[in-house]
């Protein structure tokens, strides 16, 4: 679906992309760092990586949606009537984006290619996720999503206006999200708008790309983070 498509009485979409420090294995610190970038961010939207709220950890246990510790997000989104995108495992062993709003979490959609030894632990979602927010809909991906030209196929199919995705790469990879976000928007024309992980965030990755950023959907960065983690960057799409 392009840009274009069914704007006519919506307003703009206030969307970031945040790169927050991460303690692996902390649920509770790293949700307070969330809950900071929501409130920084100012947005109605904000996306998180991969696996944000407990860092790249294969052996970290599940998140319940009702897991107290993720009360300074929820209160986070509660005050500035923002949709947290943010990353955990959950449930029957995916790993998951979940939906944080003031009302409360839920499990918005489950990662659908795995990659690297991820198998060993987790299994496969095996439906794509959207999510219509103010008339705006939003297409879930995690990290491996991004490369597999069926996922955004599969996903863009249900009419989306944005494909956002959490990811992690390694440093010497950041060209890899680049090109993978361009394809998307380019070959669907939407909105892209990728949270890669910042700094060390466990299981062996000490030093991710960073450099989160929303791309048109001509294949343009409208916008683009540095590498420090903390960092956001924010859009206003119309």
């Amino acid at each position: 679906m392009s840009s274009d498509v069914h704007t006519t009485g919506r307003t703009p979409l206030r969307l970031a992309v945040a790169q927050p420090p991460c303690v692996p294995l902390d649920v509770a610190e790293n949700a307070r760092a969330h809950a900071a970038a929501v409130r920084a961010a100012r947005a109605r939207v904000v996306v998180f990586p991969e696996l944000s709220l407990t860092g790249y950890e294969l052996d970290a246990p599940v998140v319940p949606v009702d897991d107290p510790r993720l009360a300074p997000l929820v209160g986070a989104c509660a005050e500035t009537s923002t949709l947290a995108l943010a990353g955990a495992p959950v449930a029957g062993d995916h790993i998951a984006v979940l939906a944080v709003t003031g009302a409360g979490v839920t499990v918005a959609y489950r990662k659908m290619c795995l990659g690297g030894a991820e198998p060993r632990r987790f299994v496969p979602g095996d439906t794509p996720g959207v999510l219509d927010v103010d008339g705006w809909r939003i297409g879930l991906a995690v990290c491996k999503d991004t490369g597999v030209a069926a996922h955004a196929q599969r996903t863009a199919a249900l009419g989306i206006d944005v494909y956002a995705a959490g990811v992690l790469e390694l440093a010497s990879d950041a060209a890899v999200v680049d090109q993978r976000a361009h394809r998307i928007a380019v070959t669907y024309r939407v909105w892209v708008a990728v949270a890669s992980f910042a700094g060390s965030t466990g299981g062996g990755f000490t030093e991710a790309a960073a450099r989160s950023g929303v791309w048109t959907p001509q294949g343009e960065v409208r916008a683009r983070a540095g590498t420090a983690p903390g960092e956001l960057v924010r859009v206003s799409i119309d």
